[in-house]
């Protein structure tokens, strides 16, 4: 169950004596979650052991966030280049939300979770799909953490779709390139409800973005972590926020 108490001290390494500063916890927090073959083959494990071990580490750090108050909790969970895969690997993870939602969608419901997502989710089976919006239907009106999972998402195609759409509306309407804005960009995205994400990890050490939320991470704090994604906890989070909380964000400006 999630914890409902607030005090929030770790002995993390690295950060052991730093005291998280509940004031200042980002708004949207987003992860690439990578590493779940690599831990898997690492104990000679099929690949999907991973993913499977994976889907416990995502209930882990939901709960987590939802208590440390993140507002926004995107999660990449499959990218539309993941299709390239094993057949067998894929149709694995395509059935992992039915599975992930019908154990753990209760708790969610109870405390205030809402479910949402971004990508093209036209592509995906049809029992995906049904998992995916009964839980987006019976979280709809609460008002707490937003899940929000990436599936067959990528950034480049999210641009790519974004400027047709931006096309046809200036068509429609007689504008001219002049018309077009950041602000106009950011309304046509995947992830127009939701603000910039704050601070973006990566789990395996692995440092690079893979195609996740290109535009919108512009000026997110990155914080690569070493762990593989079904090793990490609720204890890397908060160690990845107090990293986050050492920094000074800037803009671009002094």
């Amino acid at each position: 169950m999630f914890k409902k108490s607030r005090k929030q001290k770790r002995n993390e390494s690295d950060h052991s004596n730093i005291e998280l500063d509940l004031d200042n916890i980002p708004q949207h927090v987003a992860i690439i979650m990578d590493g779940n073959g690599r831990w898997a083959k690492q104990r000679k494990l099929p690949r999907i052991k991973g993913h499977y071990q994976g889907m416990q580490t995502v209930k882990k750090v939901t709960r987590e966030a939802s208590d440390l108050g993140i507002k926004y909790l995107t999660l990449y969970a499959f990218s539309t280049e993941n299709w390239t895969r094993p057949k067998s690997e894929v149709n694995y993870i395509m059935n992992l939300p039915v599975d992930f939602l019908k154990t753990f969608l209760p708790e969610l419901i109870e405390n205030n979770v809402k479910v949402e997502t971004i990508g093209f989710l036209e592509d995906l089976p049809n029992s995906t799909l049904n998992a995916i919006n009964k839980a987006k239907v019976e979280t709809q009106h609460n008002t707490g953490l937003k899940l929000i999972f990436a599936l067959n998402y990528g950034g480049r195609a999210e641009i790519v779709h974004s400027v047709k759409s931006i096309y046809e509306k200036l068509a429609a309407n007689q504008m001219s390139s002049d018309d077009i804005t950041e602000d106009m960009i950011n309304e046509h995205l995947m992830t127009h409800n939701y603000p910039d994400p704050d601070l973006l990890i990566r789990s395996s050490g692995e440092q690079r973005i893979s195609n996740f939320l290109i535009w919108q991470a512009s000026y997110s704090e990155f914080i690569f972590n070493e762990k593989l994604w079904p090793d990490f906890d609720k204890h890397d989070l908060i160690d990845c926020i107090k990293i986050y909380q050492s920094r000074q964000r800037r803009f671009g400006g002094l």
